[in-house]
């Protein structure tokens, strides 16, 4: 497993407020995350990946986000991209995965429109969220394959090259604001059909995160950076609380000793919830390694670990923010970042129950 290092982490947390203020990360930790495959965690090693165990995966995606909400994100959504990499024609792998610097950025909502032709389709459709957009080496997307009027819609996913790939720059989000969320859109553009694949087909690689169903495999991997955006507030709220200790000891001692209380109750809580998440990720993922499918019960307990994660982490901040004070109102404040990160991280749909 993949360890940041101090000095990384250093810079990532020196340059948090320039990468909030540009919409994108540094030249210098983007290097580092090629560098360090933090994109390839899946990506098979003959591709030059990690191919990292999915839990392991998951506290690299942790870690991360720890460090900073958005340069977590762009770890976990790069990552995720890797999944793509077995459902791809293998020489198509091997072209779009096999460099130092691919990572994949794309949206899962059909919102394009197919039509055959001969060798492939022409592809029309626009796209939100797409995070990592600005370096991404490659795009997917998916549409629906146009066909005759009452027809049920066929779904497919095209791989875009960057060079077919329009970046409308329209993320302006209150949290995550580093991390190049911007829309994308193709006209009426040839995608040869070895560049188009279903993600439910049977994957050319065997590792078993390729088999591994795609709606828990984004709810645990997004539980885990809300997981490290939250682990990153508690901290530095008990930072806060120390550096005012002194004064409101003496200014408003029944203020600090309500913060404190309210700080260790809620490391109580998370701890809590970090440690069944972790337990029934790694129970799931071994019955699923060894028996080759996962169980509906484990499915529904792996989605339910994550939307409580999701919920406990909103709570701790929402139970500590009120009690911090006039100085954590100002945007350039570290704390209010990581608590609009934080809001942004669990806004996602498949961590919100339905």
């Amino acid at each position: 497993m993949p360890i940041i290092p101090e000095k990384i982490v250093y810079e990532v947390r020196a340059n948090a407020d320039n990468n909030e203020t540009a919409g994108t990360l540094t030249t210098r930790i983007l290097d580092y995350m090629y560098e360090a495959k933090l994109f390839k965690l899946f990506v098979p090693s003959d591709l030059g990946g990690l191919m990292l165990p999915f839990p392991e995966a998951l506290r690299v995606f942790e870690r991360a986000s720890q460090i900073d909400g958005s340069f977590g994100w762009l770890v976990t959504i790069g990552s995720g991209g890797g999944f793509f990499s077995a459902a791809l024609p293998p020489e198509q792998s091997r072209l779009l995965f096999g460099n130092d610097n691919s990572v994949v950025a794309g949206s899962g909502h059909p919102n394009g429109i197919a039509r055959s032709v001969d060798g492939g389709y022409i592809v029309s459709g626009q796209w939100k969220y797409c995070s990592g957009s600005t370096y991404a080496s490659l795009f997917t997307a998916n549409c629906r394959i146009e066909g005759e009027p009452g027809e049920e819609a066929i779904i497919r996913s095209f791989a875009f090259m960057p060079e077919q790939v329009s970046i409308i720059r329209d993320w302006n989000s209150f949290g995550l604001k580093g991390t190049d969320s911007h829309s994308i859109s193709v006209e009426q553009t040839f995608v040869p059909t070895e560049r188009t694949f279903d993600i439910m087909s049977n994957p050319h690689y065997d590792d078993p995160i390729f088999r591994y169903p795609f709606l828990p495999f984004a709810q645990t991997s997004f539980a885990a950076v809300c997981l490290g955006v939250c682990r990153h507030f508690l901290e530095e709220a008990r930072s806060f609380a120390i550096a005012r200790q002194a004064d409101w000891t003496q200014s408003r001692p029944q203020r600090i000793a309500t913060l404190f209380k309210a700080i260790e109750e809620q490391e109580i809580s998370f701890e809590a919830v970090s440690l069944k998440f972790y337990e029934v990720v790694e129970r799931s993922w071994a019955d699923f390694t060894s028996g080759g499918r996962i169980s509906e019960q484990d499915e529904l307990e792996v989605g339910q670990c994550s939307q409580d994660v999701a919920k406990v982490s909103l709570a701790c901040a929402h139970a500590i923010f009120p009690l911090l004070g006039m100085a954590v109102l100002m945007e350039d404040n570290l704390i209010n970042r990581i608590w609009r990160d934080l809001h942004t991280v669990t806004q996602h749909s498949v961590l919100v129950p339905n």
